[in-house]
């Protein structure tokens, strides 16, 4: 196994050296992958957060302060926060699940024609998405696939389809809450 000099890689990574990135990256990266999957209990989420927590603190090594943490603390600090930012997308995304699921009750409890307005305003809603956003969503919510099923059909990494699934709820949302008055209170 490769001894690591901890001190010449923080101070290497904060300098913004050649290698360093890749240095702490090798270092560290079980370390990070191991909190999120711990936490997030998803082996492509925690790949994701990996990733991100190396890019944030690549891009803001000037705020890594040798005199204040080691930098795999720094690191750690990082990953907790990315890790708290995907359980939070994961809230905004079963909430609205559980919006967009209002909107198709079942025909027993609201009357056919709002059952079909409401069909028609998701579907227009879907059609102001990008094509890509389109496809997913309607893999998921129409064919019922999971993020995973729908990646191996498309042939794209599952974190690009949990992307897409987010950012196109986050918009329908947006859109419904603007377009879609609540019903009865």
């Amino acid at each position: 196994m490769t001894e690591f000099d901890d001190d010449r890689i923080a101070r290497d990574f904060r300098a913004g050296a050649d290698r360093a990135l890749d240095d702490a990256y090798r270092r560290w990266a079980p370390l990070v992958y191991t909190l999120a999957v711990r936490s997030l209990g998803d082996v492509g989420d925690a790949e994701d957060v990996t990733q991100k927590t190396f890019v944030a603190a690549w891009t803001g090594r000037t705020g890594f302060d040798p005199t204040r943490a080691r930098l795999s603390a720094w690191l750690v600090g990082i990953a907790k926060n990315k890790i708290a930012d995907t359980h939070e997308a994961r809230a905004r995304v079963r909430r609205l699940h559980e919006q967009l699921a209002a909107v198709s009750a079942p025909a027993d409890l609201v009357s056919p024609a709002v059952d079909v307005a409401d069909e028609l305003l998701v579907a227009d809603e879907i059609a102001h998405l990008e094509p890509d956003a389109q496809r997913i969503i309607r893999m998921a919510f129409y064919d019922d696939l999971t993020h995973q099923q729908i990646a191996a059909r498309l042939g794209i990494p599952l974190g690009t389809v949990k992307s897409h699934i987010r950012r196109s709820l986050q918009r329908m949302r947006h859109r419904l809450e603007v377009t879609h008055e609540p019903r009865g209170s």
